[in-house]
């Protein structure tokens, strides 16, 4: 049983002070503004939960350093094998990170050099190409998606949030570390090379004319490429040129469309099918 009295590991250090500067890379972490600003030139990462940290080692990522909940200690810590691992009490970890670690272990990681649109797309099969999306959490839900139903790769147009960031690493369950990605500039005249290099890139739109995407044949789903536009513009305009075919999920009741992560699930699962229905 876990207690207020605990044996903090020979290699970890317990921090006393929120101000310390050796918490630097979990300051205010709730700060969305602040953060986008630190991580990305910073080289890093936070991953949240001892199976994210788990799956981000396994994929690879070298940590920086650990912080854990003083009480979990002894579970958590050997984990941080290698790089600094530093514990505190809620108090102390709720003041630097700005919220409740209840999830008992935070990590910093660095980052890893990002493939070139070109290198990625010779190495997959089945891609997702997203353009707009700004919402971390609809990002995490894709990754996530894309892992479970087959598809290999994921393109993001330079406007589209960070994957990397807590909360996408979070809601995609460390799926982000499995599934390689690449910022595609320039866009959306770099969607080029995904035709060039054997895609067929499937815009998915309610407008011109687009077709219901169970009909796509199975020539259209040996090497698709779905793009998805954030909710509520959807594509712009110049990504559907680009496109070989506007391609829609038949809706009922009404409903117009699904949630982008939703509509994600469902686009991938359909073009996993070898054939059409019907």
């Amino acid at each position: 049983m876990l207690g207020e009295n605990h044996r903090v590991p020979d290699h970890a250090t317990e921090i006393h002070d929120p101000e310390d500067d050796r918490l630097a890379d979990y300051r205010a972490l709730t700060d969305l503004a602040l953060r986008t600003r630190f991580e990305q030139p910073h080289g890093l990462f936070i991953a949240e939960g001892h199976q994210v940290i788990g799956r981000a080692l396994r994929a690879g990522y070298r940590m920086r350093s650990m912080l854990i909940d003083a009480k979990r200690a002894d579970q958590l810590a050997h984990l941080a094998e290698g790089a600094p691992c530093y514990t505190a009490g809620p108090d102390v970890l709720e003041s630097v990170t700005g919220f409740h670690v209840h999830r008992g272990a935070l990590a910093s990681f660095h980052r890893k050099e990002l493939p070139a649109p070109v290198d990625l797309l010779r190495r997959v099969n089945r891609l997702v190409v997203l353009e707009g999306l700004n919402n971390h959490t609809n990002i995490g839900a894709i990754f996530r998606v894309a892992a479970g139903l087959g598809f290999d790769g994921v393109l993001l147009a330079p406007d589209c949030a960070d994957p990397l960031y807590r909360r996408s690493v979070r809601v995609s369950m460390g799926e982000v570390f499995a599934v390689p990605y690449a910022y595609l500039d320039p866009w959306p005249s770099g969607l080029s090379l995904v035709r060039e290099a054997g895609f067929t890139l499937h815009g998915l739109s309610p407008s011109r004319g687009a077709v219901d995407i169970g009909r796509l044949t199975a020539a259209e789903r040996e090497r698709p490429a779905l793009l998805f536009g954030a909710e509520g513009p959807g594509l712009t305009e110049a990504a559907l040129d680009a496109c070989d075919r506007t391609v829609v999920i038949p809706m009922h009741a009404g409903v117009d469309s699904l949630n982008v992560a939703a509509a994600t699930a469902v686009a991938c699962w359909e073009l996993s099918q070898p054939t059409p229905r019907g």
